[in-house]
């Protein structure tokens, strides 16, 4: 498959019928009965959820199912950020002085990613983690440091695949694909979680929208598969996992530095 095929492809899906109705099916009754498919082709482990996936009316509701009470400790050592969701540590570090950071040999730029006149220049020279939800993870999005909501925003319109083949054959999906952002401020200082909408259906739904959240707080749930991007002003967040390492919802993986 060249590029020019894959880019095609995408297009494609980008019809808004094509699109519409793709949401209406995952959203009916009629969708639950790919579940037992769905669970057993991807190797779900259901021991640490909420409901019988019988009860499930929707893929799109087995899609944002809700964890049982404890399963998911937060943790709550001094300093320490937690993860946002289940999913692999794609990739984290510093990001460069022009605002852009790197995953898997692709730049994405934090001012596209942003997509608002401004807000990247005080996170140039901070410090970023990607996180990668496959289709089977967790896929409620939980705040990774305590803190007071500045904003909030949305960009893009439609979105391609997260995977491998996107970044080897695609544009940059971290930055371009439909997104919302949400901009606190706390102890950890300012960061943006940017929760990254997966190809067809985008979608993205805020849990609340408080004007504060304390670290492990539900924020949003993800429909499908896709990415959160952190985005923190300070540049001595050490990051205490490898990337390519597999992380739970409210696991330590990283540590804030001295001011």
């Amino acid at each position: 498959m060249n590029k020019r095929v894959y880019t095609t492809m995408l297009e494609l899906t980008h019809n808004p019928l094509y699109a519409k109705l793709l949401r209406s099916f995952v959203s009916s009754r009629a969708s639950s009965l790919l579940i037992p498919g769905f669970i057993k082709t991807f190797q779900v482990d259901m021991t640490d959820y909420l409901e019988d996936p019988g009860s499930y009316r929707s893929l799109q509701q087995f899609f944002s199912r809700r964890t049982l009470e404890g399963s998911r400790p937060v943790t709550m050592l001094e300093k320490t950020i937690a993860s946002p969701v289940d999913g692999v540590l794609t990739a984290c570090g510093s990001l460069s002085g022009d605002g852009s950071f790197e995953v898997k040999g692709v730049r994405h730029s934090a001012a596209t990613l942003l997509a608002v006149t401004g807000a990247a220049e005080r996170y140039q020279n901070g410090s970023f983690a990607v996180f990668y939800l496959s289709p089977k993870e967790y896929h409620r999005i939980h705040a990774a440091s305590a803190g007071r909501v500045l904003r909030r925003w949305a960009a893009g319109e439609y979105s391609e695949p997260v995977n491998d083949m996107a970044f080897l054959l695609g544009r940059t999906p971290l930055a371009d694909n439909y997104r919302l952002m949400t901009e606190m401020e706390g102890e950890a200082g300012r960061y943006i979680t940017a929760k990254i909408g997966a190809l067809n259906v985008n979608s993205i739904t805020p849990s609340s929208l408080q004007e504060s959240f304390e670290k492990g707080d539900e924020m949003a749930a993800f429909g499908f598969g896709s990415s959160v991007v952190l985005l923190y002003e300070r540049p001595d967040v050490k990051w205490k996992k490898e990337a390519g390492t597999f992380v739970r919802q409210g696991e330590a993986v990283a540590v804030e530095g001295q001011r």
